[in-house]
């Protein structure tokens, strides 16, 4: 599962590399287990405060920890298969509670916090939740709709609160550290995340033991070659995402990388510049909405002393003039990545061996064959439109749907899974992607994707966020709207309105160009920061 060492070329590493995935794998127990078998002391884990009390655990904690507590579980009556859910933010209780359920042969199902009680309530009910393990914020959240959800027996709370529940620390205390847990195949479920709901109602995408085996190749090459000396990752992404948890915490810890936690928050560019900093964080993992965030700070690198040697980025397109601010301001090419929760980490960029282009999201990663197909699964020519597909058999290809074999079966065409999303090969091999297929907009018989738009827009110094859609229109079947948010100091107007459809028009084309602009307080965004473009698709049709 690992990428060859001292290959100086992809191409090179795509023939050298092949897969080999043991027979018995379990995802818990090879990110803490073996770890602590060698180095107990060796630092996993490492929990950022605002108040600068900084924490740490080491593998053998972590080991000790998820044992006792996969223990407790299984005293509780919680069998291998059953779903337990887990709201929590970043932290070492939701480390723990993640290697505990992989040890124990449950299905993890992370879920935001963010999450209202309807969305929570459908997620917990599709999934048939038996357990759920969260905070005091979550605890309260829970009890609105904890008597419609039948098959949840237990609540356990990482915080004191008034009510029924079981604490997470008593667990602990009273299980056994030398609980062996279950021997797992690679194909054997092990989580299930769904899918963020841009489009359509979420499904559960679940996942078996091998889907961290997977993710390795991708994350060795995006961070060009991890693990390095002194490396130490982090991530604002949530990690009850795939970005967050799957790209991030579980292959840091598969290969004793130290991974930084923090509270969960409002996206604040000061903060994670601070985090940065105080950790010594050499990797990052940082969506573009949150690095279009970050330019709000002037001359970073004179105001914070960085040690980052990598910085990767993913869930939307990270556009030219965000990924040239990257280069200029931080002094790192950004490794940009492409995958999604059905099957992620597939494409990526590396900087270090060449592979890099603004606009392009990078080549397949080792090990995993991806194409631009059309709607039968044929291969398109290089310059051509069409879906981003994946071949089968693929380790990080999800298992299926959870109880929904026909979306399952639509995921496929053939032995191409189709991602919906939609890009262009070129003849070098790299892949641009324009975003998903009902996102892009068909104006005057040309067919826009927002995403090169949007990065435009948010390279003018008033714009702080910007989304863009097709608004129905009787003369050019849809026109390009923008929705705005602004920087500190600037205020709406008509006179700003039309600066920036001319930005776009002098940079993009002609035909890209907002037509409309309008100014809003916020931007509807999913947690794991993609923009959800539906809603605002939505609120035209209202308004209409």
């Amino acid at each position: 599962m690992f990428l060859p060492q001292g290959l100086a070329s992809h191409t090179a590493l795509c023939r050298a590399f092949s897969w080999s995935i043991p027979a018995n794998f379990n995802m818990g127990r090879a990110v803490a287990d073996e770890w602590a078998s060698k180095e107990p002391h060796r630092i996993c884990l490492k929990h950022f405060s605002p108040a600068g009390d900084h924490r740490s655990l080491t593998y053998g904690e972590l080991a000790q920890r998820s044992s006792a507590f996969a223990h407790s579980l299984s005293q509780l009556g919680i069998r291998r298969g059953e779903r337990v859910a887990l709201a929590l933010p970043q932290g070492f209780e939701t480390a723990i509670a993640h290697v505990a359920l992989y040890k124990l042969g449950a299905i993890a199902l992370p879920l935001a916090l963010l999450f209202g009680v309807e969305a929570l309530e459908y997620r917990l009910k599709t999934a048939g939740a038996s357990a759920i393990v969260t905070n005091a914020f979550g605890f309260r959240r829970l009890q609105d709709i904890r008597a419609r959800l039948p098959d949840l027996k237990h609540v356990i709370v990482t915080e004191k609160v008034e009510g029924d529940a079981e604490t997470f620390e008593n667990l602990i205390a009273a299980g056994a550290t030398d609980f062996s847990g279950a021997d797992s195949s690679p194909d054997d479920p092990a989580l299930m995340i769904f899918t963020s709901g841009t489009t359509g109602a979420p499904k559960g995408a679940l996942h078996g033991h091998r889907v961290l085996a997977g993710h390795i190749p991708g994350f060795q090459l995006a961070h060009g070659g991890a693990p390095q000396p002194e490396d130490c990752i982090w991530t604002p992404s949530d990690w009850a995402w795939a970005g967050g948890l799957l790209n991030v915490l579980m292959p840091a810890l598969l290969l004793g990388i130290p991974v930084v936690s923090s509270p969960g928050q409002k996206f604040d560019a000061a903060m994670a510049y601070r985090i940065l900093e105080e950790m010594e964080v050499r990797n990052a993992f940082i969506p573009p909405t949150a690095l279009r965030l970050m330019k709000s700070v002037d001359q970073p690198l004179s105001r914070y002393r960085l040690k980052l040697r990598s910085i990767t980025s993913a869930g939307e397109a990270l556009g030219r003039e965000t990924y040239e601010w990257v280069k200029t301001t931080l002094k790192i090419t950004p490794n940009e990545f492409y995958g999604q929760t059905e099957c992620n980490f597939v494409l990526s960029s590396a900087a270090e061996l060449g592979v890099t282009r603004a606009g392009a999201i990078g080549k397949p990663v080792p090990g995993h064959r991806v194409a631009i197909v059309d709607e039968r699964g044929n291969r398109m020519p290089a310059g051509e439109t069409g879906q981003i597909a994946i071949a089968k058999p693929d380790p990080v290809m999800f298992l299926g749907y959870w109880n929904d074999e026909a979306a399952t079966q639509r995921k496929f065409t053939g032995d191409w899974l189709l991602t919906g999303d939609l890009g262009r090969a070129d003849a070098e091999g790299y892949i641009e992607f324009f975003g998903r297929d009902d996102d892009v907009i068909t104006s005057s018989g040309y067919r826009i994707g927002p995403t090169e738009i949007e990065d435009c827009l948010v390279g003018h110094p008033a714009v702080r966020l910007a989304a863009v859609i097709g608004k129905p229109d009787p003369l050019r079947t849809e026109i390009v709207k923008a929705f705005i948010t602004l920087q500190d100091g600037h205020l709406p107007s008509a006179a700003l309105a039309g600066q920036l459809s001319e930005w776009v028009k002098e940079r993009l084309s002609m035909h890209e160009y907002p037509r409309e602009v309008e100014f809003i307080d916020d931007i509807p965004l999913t947690t794991s920061g993609k923009v959800i473009r539906r809603l605002l698709r939505d609120r035209e049709t209202v308004q209409s």
